[in-house]
């Protein structure tokens, strides 16, 4: 088999219930360069995701003081440890101690959704700079304002009942992270082509912008 035992071929992976592009390599030696891109940060990874609220990074920072950063272009910076949760295994979260490895991640506010004038929810475009496990849902999470329909984390979750109310039942059947791999860029592991691939969001996650946007 190519790669690793648990996940032979296996590149680039999503959290279960997470949608869109992942990486598969058919031989080893596409395999190790391709890893090795992706290690190295040479591999560009870039997400769409629906958060609560509206992460004001301004109100944020003056909470968090560590993070998120801007960097001009209307993209934040949240950098954060992250490491095994101590008693909940499956479970990731900050550790600033030798167990949390270093996290990047790049956000951009693309649209937000308000109703009576207060933030329900907001859209992202998120860029992975490193490639820790649940990093994006980690990181939203740690700033309060955790993916829609997160089932792990939820920092800053809102009240169902408000929800129920206003978006029904297309609101409560949505029951994953809203968070979406649109567009991977590598180079070619033979060729050394550069590539670039993207997929659009699916139907539920669609729809569920669609309701928002309907507020």
């Amino acid at each position: 088999h190519v790669g690793e035992n648990d996940r032979p071929g296996i590149v680039h992976r999503l959290d279960k219930d997470t949608s869109g592009l992942l990486v598969v390599a058919k031989s080893d030696q596409a395999y190790f360069d391709l890893a090795k891109q992706f290690f190295k940060h040479s591999a560009s990874r870039q997400y769409l995701a629906i958060v609560w609220g509206y992460p004001n990074p301004n109100y944020i920072e003056a909470k968090k003081k560590t993070f998120p950063t801007f960097e001009g272009g209307g993209i934040f910076k949240i950098e954060g440890k992250i490491g095994r949760h101590p008693v909940r295994r499956k479970k990731m979260t900050l550790r600033n101690d030798e167990k949390g490895k270093n996290a990047i991640t790049r956000f951009k506010i693309l649209e937000s959704f308000y109703l009576r004038k207060k933030p329900v929810a907001s859209l992202l475009r998120c860029w992975l700079e490193t490639g820790r496990t649940h990093q994006i849902r980690v990181h939203m999470d740690a700033i309060n304002h955790c993916i829609v329909g997160d089932q792990v984390y939820q920092g800053g979750k809102k009240s169902n009942l408000d929800f129920h109310e206003v978006l029904g039942e297309e609101y409560e059947s949505f029951r994953r992270q809203a968070l979406h791999a649109e567009k991977l860029s590598f180079q070619h592991p033979v060729s050394k082509k550069n590539l670039e691939f993207k997929a659009s969001p699916p139907k539920d996650f669609q729809k569920f912008l669609e309701l928002l946007r309907k507020l």
